[in-house]
């Protein structure tokens, strides 16, 4: 009832003050980046979180979460219309959104967009506001111990999968951004590791400066290799009336909600496998799975319902664990170390009216993302003519100031344009940049454990392994690699499916 009582006057302040302007236009600027190709969601708040520095923490993290959720949203859009996702999160939209686009059918495939988007984003803001109060309570219980192979177990499982073909690379990624947290002064005795000497790197990698860097100076670097897309020319119409029968679709938006948000629970899966899962189960439950993939109206509204619930699922482990969820989630959780606000189990102990707050900034988002999306379908079609060369330089220019702004170093923008060549690199070599952006943001949080734990047990490995929790966690990480790594699916494969020798009469 508590509960309750919190979100309703949070929605309440919100909505009744200055706020909701803001609401309306970081929505609305969240679409625009989503909608531009090359601009992912996570380079969109990543490069808004450096003009935060100067507002108020309730105030940032409320122009985050609404870029956050408009980008996932207007991705849809040039997927739609161009035949390319936005972002990741809506590769799946492509299968059934531009085939609905050439048949004249535009304007309703994006109100279908639209409506699943919103849906999507209530169902997880449901799952946010039940399910975070009881894992923080959970976690409660967590020691040292736990949260070293919680780490553990979000850097595996976002490796496997972000790296579908090849989980090594994943890993390996994983592990490289862990290595990279590690350069600078310890936090228990102030010991240097891995500075040689030089001064500047006493302090470490600037967690913004490395953010920028992988995303937006190395998106740079791809997209000034790749040709315009120019607009495809489809017609407009029949929008309000399709956004409202979207909603007969129950099963199916309320199925895709659900996935989502568990999809975004999870360490470093994030709102693509949400979109993905969704529209498999979708299409496994339809009752005309043949029309899919070649312009059915419910598998776009599964993948577009299953990338937006994952938003609110990816809130989940920030705000009661402190571990990102997504690639956009972990910026999100660096702007709010940023702004001073510390998310993870005492969360609702300490700071009750803040999470709260977070779900009523979930729910004006969804709402402004609806309305925007409908009133202006045909206007922000122009956004799609912006040649992004012309976007490129201004990108930059926002990488190296909002590099140079958090601590006015010179150093900070050249770690910048290092990892803009290492995420380049990562990305041409195929290794995804996700897992180590997720290392990265994880590196103290298990270091720190690690450490601790073994001043506890004194030196004792066995202690990691002989809680419950603990074993529960070392089984699951044991399970991913198990089921991830070829050679050992071989193994098992040939251990289960072999038969008993039998002798012939001969």
């Amino acid at each position: 009832m508590d509960g309750s009582y919190r979100f309703l006057s949070s929605i309440a302040e919100i909505g009744l003050s200055a706020d909701i302007f803001t609401v309306v236009w970081a929505t609305f600027l969240g679409i625009v980046i989503g909608m531009i190709p090359g601009l992912t969601a996570t380079l969109g708040v990543a490069l808004v979180t450096t003009l935060t520095f100067s507002m108020e923490p309730g105030t940032a993290i409320l122009v985050l979460v609404c870029t956050y959720i408009g980008a996932i949203y207007g991705g849809g859009r040039t997927a739609i219309l161009l035949n390319i996702p936005g972002t990741p999160a809506n590769a799946a939209s492509v299968l059934d959104g531009f085939p609905l686009a050439k048949q004249g059918k535009a304007g309703e495939a994006m109100a279908i967009a639209t409506t699943g988007s919103f849906l999507g984003s209530i169902v997880g803001m449901m799952g946010l506001a039940l399910i975070a109060p009881w894992l923080a309570e959970f976690a409660l219980d967590f020691t040292s111990f736990e949260f070293f192979w919680l780490a553990v177990l979000g850097i595996v499982i976002c490796g496997q999968l972000t790296a579908m073909e090849d989980p090594l690379k994943g890993w390996i990624a994983g592990f490289f951004g862990l290595l990279i947290s590690m350069v600078g002064q310890e936090s228990l005795h102030a010991y240097s590791r891995f500075s040689y000497g030089i001064l500047s790197l006493e302090g470490g990698f600037g967690l913004l400066p490395v953010l920028v860097g992988a995303f937006g100076c190395a998106e740079v670097f791809c997209v000034m290799r790749q040709e315009a897309t120019e607009l495809t020319a489809s017609a407009v119409r029949s929008v309000w009336r399709s956004a409202l029968s979207s909603f007969r679709y129950i099963k199916t938006w309320v199925r895709s909600g659900i996935i989502g948000t568990f999809m975004g629970v999870v360490p470093g899966v994030g709102e693509d496998m949400g979109a993905w899962v969704s529209y498999a189960a979708a299409k496994k439950a339809s009752r005309n799975p043949a029309e899919f993939g070649k312009g059915s109206q419910e598998g776009l509204l599964a993948a577009e319902t299953g990338n937006n619930a994952a938003v609110p699922g990816a809130l989940i482990p920030v705000l009661t664990l402190a571990i990102p969820g997504s690639a956009p989630a972990a910026v999100l959780l660096a702007a709010m170390i940023i702004h001073g606000l510390r998310p993870g189990p005492l969360i609702m102990i300490t700071q009750p009216d803040f999470f709260y707050s977070v779900v009523a900034m979930v729910f004006w988002a969804s709402c402004a993302m609806f309305v925007l999306g409908l009133l202006m379908t045909r206007p922000l079609l122009y956004v799609l003519r912006i040649r992004r060369e012309w976007l490129m330089g201004i990108i930059f220019v926002l990488c190296v100031v909002g590099s140079f702004a958090i601590a006015g170093r010179i150093f900070d923008v050249w770690v910048m344009i290092g990892f803009g060549l290492i995420g380049f690199l990562m990305r041409e070599t195929g290794f995804p940049v996700a897992p180590m952006i997720l290392g990265v943001v994880l590196g103290p949080i298990l270091d720190n454990n690690l450490r601790r734990s073994l001043s506890i047990s004194q030196g004792n490995p066995l202690d990691f392994v002989s809680r419950p929790i603990s074993a529960v966690l070392v089984l699951l990480v044991l399970a991913v690699v198990l089921v991830s790594v070829p050679s050992l699916q071989r193994l098992i494969r040939r251990v289960i499916t072999r038969k008993p020798l039998v002798k012939s009469d001969g």
